[in-house]
């Protein structure tokens, strides 16, 4: 929602950008510690009652979101959810993509699942906006306080609603298979962890995910840039930001199939470097209020983000990590690459305060643009530890 909503989350919850941004810290610190204890669940425990399990969790928390708390109670509700979206969901996610791919197919299925999820939230995005746009009075110029409240607070029942009904989706489609049924060769055992942390792929693999996702958390500003830069109205600059999730789909899917014909590090080196590009362009501030320019390089840089969301952990097979090393690996992986969850919120927050108006965007913009040539590098070191190392852990 603030990705969508931010201008307006900030209004309603009268909160600054800091605030906002501590708040998704608290998130992050909860869900860095939540991932290495996720692995060995998912690679123990039924995908099916762990995912259903955080789904409702999640929901169960929006609800205390729509008596719109303060600051501090806002923190702790991201702690929560830091818990219930990662202990129990996402490694289990990942173990349960990986294994419907299997080895032909895994790039097309990671591609499936973020371009599947790309998708949901796009069409949640559009009901959303077009709900909150009705809701609205005509003249959103003369919007009082209390019909913002209003309007915000049905959108609000509505991502709660959708959340508890895909937990109900999880629980009669995915395969309730316990951990007895496995064999021995795929239980979860102490030494796995120190075979992970032996090899330098995982290393390379975590920094590729932090840098990739500093990269989509930049994607929270895009309906702050839209309203503060550009000089939209709130009802357009949530479209804006609205029109970068519908490229998510195509792009995520269209990358999972090339990388199961192509090398992922390859795809994810010239994807980190489309970023590193429009971010620059965005961050010299030569674009200035042209709509037409900004929204070239917004599709062409989200098109690159969510392809790289669609192939870092799909990346596990170039680096050939074992199936029963899922669980670990993503836990391992997912705990350092999501570095971004603590540090980004806070950082873009403190970036936007201290510097109001354009000045500020042009800083969060370069900070990506520094963090994607990294990625650049990253990948291909990826690719060169891989043709140096021919046995898999």
């Amino acid at each position: 929602m603030p990705r969508i909503f931010r201008p307006t989350f900030l209004g309603v919850f009268g909160i600054t950008n800091l605030q906002l941004g501590l708040a998704f810290s608290a998130y992050g610190v909860v869900a860095m510690i939540a991932y290495l204890p996720s692995g060995p669940l998912a690679d123990l425990f039924s995908a099916r009652r762990l995912m259903a399990t955080a789904l409702l969790a999640t929901a169960a928390g929006g609800l205390v979101l729509t008596a719109i708390p303060p600051a501090g109670t806002l923190r702790w509700l991201y702690a929560f959810w830091g818990l219930s979206t990662i202990l129990l969901f996402w490694s289990a996610l990942i173990r349960a993509t990986r294994q419907w791919g299997g080895e032909a197919w895994e790039g097309t299925a990671f591609g499936l699942l973020d371009g599947g999820r790309g998708l949901v939230a796009a069409l949640l995005a559009t009901v959303s906006v077009s709900l909150f746009a009705a809701l609205m009075p005509a003249d959103l110029d003369g919007v009082t306080d209390a019909e913002r409240l209003a309007a915000f607070r049905q959108v609000i029942l509505l991502f709660v609603a959708i959340t508890a009904l895909v937990a109900c989706l999880v629980w009669f489609t995915i395969p309730d298979r316990e951990s007895g049924s496995r064999g021995p060769e795929q239980m979860f055992r102490t030494t796995d962890a120190l075979h992970v942390l032996a090899r330098p792929v995982v290393w390379l693999q975590a920094l590729i995910v932090v840098c990739a996702y500093v990269a989509y958390k930049g994607l929270d500003d895009v309906s702050l840039y839209a309203r503060e830069v550009l000089g939209m109205d709130e009802v357009d600059a949530a479209y804006t930001s609205n029109l970068s999730m519908w490229i998510r789909p195509p792009a995520a899917v269209a990358a999972g199939i090339v990388a199961d014909r192509w090398r992922v590090t390859r795809l994810t080196t010239l994807c980190f470097l489309c970023v590193a590009v429009g971010s620059a362009l965005i961050a010299s501030g030569q674009l200035g209020g042209e709509w037409t320019v900004f929204y070239l390089v917004l599709v062409a840089t989200s098109a690159a983000i969510f392809a790289m969301r669609g192939l870092y952990f799909a990346i596990m097979r170039e680096g050939r990590i074992p199936l029963r090393y899922t669980g670990t690996v993503v836990g391992l992986v997912s705990a350092i690459g999501y570095l971004p969850d603590v540090f980004m919120g806070p950082l873009m927050g403190f970036l936007l305060d201290r510097s109001p108006g354009p000045p500020g965007h042009q800083q969060v913009f370069a900070t990506i643009a520094g963090f994607s040539l990294a990625g650049m590098l990253a990948s291909s070191l990826y690719a060169f530890c891989v043709t140096r190392t021919d046995p898999p852990v």
